[in-house]
């Protein structure tokens, strides 16, 4: 089931995304405002069946960020073997993995475009699989890491490339501009670990694809990452991890193949779908 939060003529909706359209199921649950609420008293199971007999009430909408606020956001770096070549160090794999933090407003919705800044020509795209947590927690052992997820979303994690390298060792600068990224289209309920522990994720940029690799090659799984991050953060519900990028960033191209207006981006995972963008210079 896919759950997604959109915009009807300037109201906020949340609901289920079916073949023919949208079901608002917002109004009748009005316990809970937005998906977040529903993330974090466990709503997802219950919704499941709550579109039977509904008839789709929006064709007309556009989408949102699926959980539109988030407590944290948290970007997990350098996660994939040839990701982490690239930086030629001779470290076949870091002890620790690298994190930073993106702001909800650096993200726009599924089908929305992604803006170039007039301060900098440099945006680049990453494809990543994003979850979000339903259960909270501290010190979350790996074995119990799975039980904190809640739904899988995806993210292209739009990054001004050249305001990474603003500081000495900070890129929080080149990533989070705002809606510089995506995050989207919907969540899907989290039931097993089939459905993260070996999945295809692509990114392909007007058709041709980018980025290709496999969660099953990631140098910090998606257990360490929860274990990881809740050792010096509680983890609440409606916090999203965005897990790594596999190589293939147009950075990584010579010369570079950063983003241009016009362009179409897609980033897919294996039982999530399709997240789409396009590109448009800040107006």
């Amino acid at each position: 089931m896919k759950f997604v939060t959109v915009d009807a003529g300037g109201e906020p909706l949340w609901g289920v995304l079916v073949e023919d359209g949208f079901i608002a199921l917002s109004p009748d649950f009005a316990q809970w405002p937005t998906l977040k609420d529903v993330v974090a008293a466990g709503g997802l199971p219950e919704l499941m069946s709550a579109t039977v007999g509904r008839a789709v009430t929006h064709t007309d909408f556009t989408f949102e960020i699926p959980v539109p606020n988030p407590g944290k956001i948290i970007c997990v770096g350098v996660n994939f073997p040839d990701r982490n070549a690239e930086y030629k160090d001779g470290q076949e794999a870091p002890p620790n993995m690298s994190l930073f933090p993106r702001f909800p407003s650096s993200f726009t919705g599924h089908e929305q475009p992604l803006i170039r800044p007039p301060e900098s020509h440099k945006l680049d795209y990453e494809g990543e699989i994003a979850i979000v947590i339903g259960k909270g927690g501290r010190r979350i052992p790996k074995a119990e890491a799975y039980d904190h997820i809640a739904a899988l979303t995806l993210c292209n994690e739009g990054t001004i490339r050249d305001w990474v390298r603003h500081a000495k060792f900070n890129v929080t600068q080149g990533k989070n501009w705002d809606r510089s990224g995506a995050i989207g289209p919907w969540l899907v309920p989290f039931a097993d670990a089939a459905q993260l522990d070996d999945v295809r994720i692509t990114t392909k940029v007007n058709g041709e694809t980018r980025q290709d690799d496999r969660t099953s090659r990631m140098l910090f799984p998606i257990r360490r990452q929860i274990e990881y991050i809740s050792t010096f953060t509680t983890l609440e519900p409606g916090d999203i991890i965005v897990t790594g990028t596999p190589t293939g960033a147009g950075a990584r191209f010579d010369p570079p193949r950063f983003l241009v207006p016009g362009d179409v981006i897609e980033v897919s995972a294996e039982g999530i779908g399709t997240l789409v963008n396009t590109v448009e210079d800040e107006a």
